[in-house]
């Protein structure tokens, strides 16, 4: 395509392409191929491409037109409504060659003015993303000075009302794009119903265990936003926040490996993005979801409504879920003079929780170049956790028998403020932003503890114990982004951010006393821990083309951290404070028509969050006890990266090469230490305590294949595999190991007639590698049917999870010159589930505007809590 210099209101034009295609895909019912957004793209530059290109004998280029004084004025509207229609492109040819002659886009009231059109037969061509080109012919200017007024030019939309008009363009479930694979949820019909666990499962490069451990290419070192947005409850407990989150809700997820100097540098392996669903047509509509199934329900209602400069977005919901599980574990100790003790343990648990959500959205556009949004998100979470544990305990002199019963109950509130103003300068994507973000999670951990012994044929109960633990964590987030375009192909972004962190945890523990006095407080294992974290950031990017093939975009950052932490009943503070610069690289070459090559490389920060530094002292198993390390340094990681895609007929296909190390990795680091170390007793017998530690050197090489291809018109093939090898060694334990890993996984789905699609899902993740040990890999399939009611303003799905699997087993394996130790748990995974959708409403065209908002990419997330 030629090289054209678009005018200066374009990029807004552009921008408005993003989400009506969008909500119009959805609105209009099922799509049937992908051309939509590239057609309302090319038909764009077009537009604006002929509104530039002056060429004409009489255009403004061109002498004739310095002393034409000819003016060509009207406003375009919409047909049904009236009401007009914001940066529609105009565009001036002449009746007999067609050749482009002037151009101009409207204004917000839907007006333009063409002057120093000479004398002449022209045409008038109007068109806009989402109406029909309306053409004015044989409008004659018969002197110089002519003056023509077209008055209002109707446009009539592509799509008037939900579900009358059949829509023919599709977006592939998973698109490649230059910076982040897109993996676009709603078009996937096995989600309905679930939740955004169920979702990350099937996004490529991601995997997800039943307990809510979130990976990218093998790593936890990733940061979760949603809507480009951080959340204090994802910091807190990112397993429990993502059941939060119904499958129904979320619109894509976007998956960046190598963030740019814009971004957080932290989160090592890369960027998660769950972006949720949006509406920014004009008029009211809604929609309504019900699932339920034999492991969870939810139900969730959308309401949207938009009027001239005002629109509204509001959805609540809740969901249920069950979950029953047992397990099984031996350990076996060593012990000097070559003898050993054993543990054998094995329960079961029924967990069973849910919660509630509701959010509400405010965007107002004062003029055409300004701007603001407004939205508050809160979310209730809780679950209640029975556990029976039965224990045995050999050593060489004694044995210890004895079962426990353990009743966990944990609840969570989370409150998310977002505030931000973009202001669109005159320059082509000339932008100013601030935004401003407040976001606090308050939650409470309890159990009670029984515990029972066996003597003379009969059980007794012999120890209770309490624990309590409340935790929150508040951050307020300042920032301030500037884009700058020096020309048409190079760009300076510039902006500083502030987050101030503020994680608290009072815990405490109650126990039967000696001396028969009843639970009194243990204050060995009771304190009350506080932690600040202050992050202050500033940022430089650079980007710019050579010819029209290569791109480039530099960057650096510089991130400076302020920790400050103490024990409030103890003389324990914890003070440091380090700045680290990060660089970053991104390069593309577009080395053929649909081909393209792609290489980069950041470094990346990834600082613990409290799942990691939070001291209390879990013994609610007093044999396998767990700690966090409020002592633990962030991480720094070096990343490359180098891809290719390609497009062949109607596939495509992306490869990518990738390299990272961490040197000084944080690691779970287990060992058995005497009871008497850490808990209020004279035990001298061995647990086992794992905790987290700087203590190695992390290194993985990979590569990514993912594809997508169209087999038949009605017939779609998705398929990613990621293949990579990781070391991990510690020369502070002398520990080290190694070994291969993949993750793979297929959707394939086919439309048939009278409304009706199938999809299969199957989900595919090798064992993983751990400093001292290997946990389980797991398979799964889904199975899902979908059917089209009420003119497709409504569906109903049937979704089977696991049909060929009852249940998943998780075999873990840790090898240590201390002991060995195996955990095998076995989850019921096989679910049937119901889900209905109605859509309801009048959607009509508008344009969208930017909207930014906050990104805090900044913490390590913890794993299941």
């Amino acid at each position: 395509m030629p090289y054209f210099t678009l005018p200066a209101g374009l990029p807004r034009a552009i921008v408005s392409i993003v989400q009506p295609w969008q909500c119009v895909g959805r609105g209009a019912g099922s799509l049937s191929s992908r051309v939509l957004p590239v057609v309302l793209l090319l038909g764009s530059l077009a537009g604006a491409a002929q509104a530039q290109s002056l060429k004409g004998p009489a255009g403004a280029d061109s002498p004739a037109a310095v002393s034409s004084k000819g003016k060509l004025s009207g406003s375009v509207v919409h047909e049904k409504t009236g009401l007009p229609v914001e940066f529609a492109t105009v565009a001036l040819l002449e009746q007999t060659t067609g050749k482009t002659v002037d151009g101009a886009i409207c204004d917000d009231k839907g007006r333009f003015l063409l002057t120093k059109i000479g004398a002449g037969l022209y045409k008038v061509t109007v068109t806009f993303v989402g109406f029909q080109p309306r053409t004015v012919e044989n409008v004659a200017f018969i002197t110089e000075e002519t003056v023509v007024d077209l008055g209002a030019v109707k446009l009539t939309p592509t799509v008037q009302q939900l579900g009358e008009v059949k829509v023919t363009g599709e977006r592939e479930l998973v698109e490649n794009k230059v910076d982040r694979i897109v993996y676009n949820a709603e078009k996937d019909i096995t989600n309905t119903g679930g939740t955004a666990t169920d979702v990350l499962q099937k996004v490529p490069l991601l995997s997800v265990d039943l307990n809510g451990n979130l990976q990218l290419r093998g790593s936890a070192n990733i940061r979760v936003l949603v809507n480009n947005k951080p959340s204090a409850i994802l910091a807190s407990n990112l397993a429990d926040a993502l059941r939060q989150i119904p499958a129904d809700q979320i619109k894509s997820v976007e998956v960046i490996t190598s963030p740019s100097a814009k971004y957080d540098a932290e989160g090592s392996a890369g960027i998660v993005n769950i972006i949720l669903k949006k509406n920014t047509l004009e008029g009211v509509n809604g929609s309504v979801n019900a699932s339920v199934g034999t492991r969870g329900a939810s139900n969730s209602i959308t309401l949207n409504s938009r009027r001239g400069k005002l629109g509204l977005n509001l959805n609540a919901g809740s969901n249920l879920f069950l979950n029953i599980a047992r397990n099984e574990s031996l350990r076996t100790d060593f012990l000097p003079e070559n003898r050993q003790s054993t543990l054998e343990q094995r329960g079961n648990f029924t967990n069973v929780g849910g919660g509630g959500f509701g959010q509400l959205g405010l965007d107002y556009d004062p003029t055409p170049k300004d701007a603001l949004n407004l939205s508050v998100r809160g979310n209730i979470f809780g679950y209640t956790n029975e556990r029976q544990q039965f224990t045995r305990y050999a050593q060489p002199e004694a044995l210890d028998v004895y079962n426990r019963d353990i009743d966990t109950h944990s609840d969570s509130r989370n409150l998310d403020l977002n505030f931000g103003y973009t202001r669109t300068l005159p320059r082509k994507r000339q932008e100013l932003s601030f935004l401003t973000l407040y976001t606090v999670n308050q939650g409470q951990t309890d159990y009670d503890l029984s515990q029972q012994r066996y003597a003379d044929a009969r059980s007794y109960e012999d120890y209770r114990e309490n624990s309590f633990n409340n935790n929150r964590n508040r951050e307020a987030t300042f920032q301030t982004d500037y884009v700058h375009p020096l020309d048409s192909t190079r760009t300076v972004e510039v902006g500083v951010k502030g987050i101030l962190r503020n994680v608290g945890s009072n815990y405490r523990i109650e126990a039967d006393s000696l001396d028969g006095r009843g639970r009194v407080l243990v204050p060995a294992r009771s304190n009350e821990f506080r932690y600040d974290q202050n992050v202050y950031a500033g940022y430089l990017a650079y980007g710019f083309a050579v010819g029209k093939t290569l791109t480039f975009k530099l960057g650096g950052r510089v991130e400076h951290t302020r920790i400050d932490g103490d024990f409030v009943g103890e003389q324990v503070t914890l003070q440091t404070a380090y700045t680290n610069v990060v660089p970053s690289l991104q390069a593309a070459w577009d080395v053929a028509k649909d081909q393209k090559l792609k290489l980069s490389y950041t470094r990346r920060i990834q600082r613990p969050s409290i799942f990691y530094l939070n001291p209390y002292i879990n013994t609610s198993n007093p044999r396998n006890i767990l700690v966090g390390n409020p002592g633990i340094d962030a991480e720094l990681t070096d990343s490359y990266e180098l891809g290719y895609n390609t497009y062949i007929n109607k596939s495509s296909i992306t490869f990518s090469g990738y390299w990272r190390q961490t040197n000084n990795s944080i690691e779970a680091v287990s060992r058995t230490v005497p009871a008497r170390s850490i808990l209020p007793t004279s035990d001298s017998t061995l647990v086992l305590l794992t905790t987290f530690q700087n203590v190695a050197r992390n290194a993985t090489s990979g590569l990514s294949i993912s594809g997508s291809t169209k087999l038949t018109p009605k017939w779609n093939l998705t398929a990613n595999v990621n293949i990579w090898y990781v070391w991990v060694k510690s020369a502070a334990l002398n520990l080290e190991n190694g070994g291969s890993m993949h993750n793979a996984n297929i959707t394939s789905a086919w439309q048939f007639d009278n409304g009706w699609t199938a999809q299969f899902t199957g989900l595919f993740n090798s064992r993983a590698v751990e400093l001292q040990g290997r946990s389980s890999g797991y398979r799964s399939y889904n199975l899902a049917v979908k059917k089209e009611l009420f003119q497709k303003k409504g569906s109903l799905t049937l979704a089977v999870v696991n049909p060929f699997n009852r249940q998943l087993i998780f075999r873990n394996r840790l090898d240590t010159d201390q002991f060995t130790y195996t955990d095998n748990s076995y989850f019921l995974n096989r679910n049937v589930r119901l889900s209905f959708n109605y859509q309801f409403g009048k959607l009509e065209n508008r344009p969208a505007r930017p909207k930014k908002s906050i990104r805090n990419d900044d913490q390590k997330q913890g794993g299941n809590g």
